[in-house]
């Protein structure tokens, strides 16, 4: 029986990293029923609304999908299209393995850490005070009022807010997690020192949950500390779990390490146990100037599409697909124009002509 899954294609260079991941999971044999949705701004000019309500219902009844990077036009009346679809889906949990391949150019000989990124909650929840407006005028009045500090009037404001029940569910989606992948250690990074009602409740829940996994080594660190660390000595780490902000600064920062985003793939995670929706994407954005060239890095995009597999029950097919991902780029002859190192002279590969080599290596 086919696995039915909702693809869609997105912006910029999605159509085409996004049909050569469809391609290359074509090829593993598992059998997919693609179901084609739009969203970002392609979807805007067409029907008006940048997330629209037949994509959400597709998700929610096919329960996985596969995504092209988007934008968000200014009129579409969405602060964020990609932020809307993790709100709607409740897709709380955001992973993004971060596992350097031979052949990517790196400072590294060796990474491979997941971070775990909380995903609807802290500094993305959209709760924010222009500068000027009576909204802010009354808040920064009722924080004099009840606290004595004083705010500039010519602040914006933006509301930071962290849930015990948000911190939990991602915090023992972490734990889960590493369990999954055989993985040993659970690190919670934060800010607790300083904001001790925000942070520091993510903190003491980090700490409170870790002792449900007796197994499993738990540690935290401050998130400035960690930056250094990650830098220094990558290895230390194996699961990182963090609040929105700090992941998506911690999760480019480990991207970096690895070569950048276009190799890092990720998926977001909701539902009854963190894995009853899923929706996977590479982390890269849509890079307009590329769109049609055939130039755009199809990696990360490919190795989303081996988590998908893996999340659908098709294991086998999904370590297939990234042995045969990091085949080619050990390989070398086929690599795309951003993963060329210095001094290497040869052709970069399109990205077709690296999905066709990943399908030969299949």
């Amino acid at each position: 029986m086919a696995h039915r899954v909702t693809l869609i294609p997105g912006d910029g260079v999605g159509p085409e990293v996004i049909e050569a991941s469809r391609r290359a999971i074509d090829a593993t044999g598992v059998p997919i029923e693609w179901e084609r949705r739009s969203m970002g701004a392609g979807a805007f000019s067409r029907t008006g609304r940048a997330l629209p309500a037949e994509t959400l219902d597709s998700i929610r009844a096919n329960r996985v999908a596969l995504k092209g990077p988007i934008e968000t036009p200014v009129t579409s009346g969405l602060r964020s299209s990609n932020l809307e679809l993790r709100k709607s889906l409740d897709l709380y949990a955001n992973v993004r393995p971060c596992r350097l391949y031979p052949g990517v150019p790196s400072v590294y000989e060796a990474i491979d850490l997941v971070v775990v990124r909380e995903n609807t909650e802290d500094m993305y929840t959209g709760l924010e005070f222009e500068m000027g407006t009576v909204a802010v005028r009354e808040l920064i009045g009722f924080v004099r009022e009840t606290t004595g500090r004083r705010i500039r009037e010519d602040a914006g404001v933006s509301i930071k807010s962290i849930s015990e029940r948000g911190s939990e569910r991602v915090v023992r989606f972490a734990f889960e997690e590493a369990r999954r992948r055989g993985r040993a250690k659970v690190t919670a990074s934060h800010k607790a020192n300083i904001l001790k009602f925000s942070d520091g409740l993510f903190l003491e829940v980090a700490r409170r949950v870790a002792t449900e996994f007796p197994d499993m080594a738990f540690e935290d660190r401050i998130i400035d500390a960690l930056c250094m660390q990650l830098i220094q000595a990558p290895e230390r780490f194996d699961v990182l779990v963090m609040p929105n902000l700090y992941g998506d600064m911690a999760a480019e920062l480990c991207a970096g390490l690895i070569g950048g985003t276009g190799v890092a793939p990720g998926g977001h995670f909701g539902g009854a146990g963190g894995l009853e929706l899923a929706v996977f994407e590479a982390t890269h954005g849509t890079a307009p100037d590329l769109a049609g060239t055939n130039t755009a890095d199809p990696v990360g995009s490919m190795l989303s599409g081996a988590m998908l597999l893996r999340h659908i029950g098709e294991i086998e097919a999904g370590g297939r697909l990234e042995a045969a991902v990091a085949a080619v780029l050990a390989d070398g002859a086929h690599l795309p124009r951003d993963l060329r190192g210095p001094g290497d002279d040869r052709p970069p590969a399109g990205t077709f002509q690296f999905a066709d080599a990943v399908i030969a290596n299949l």
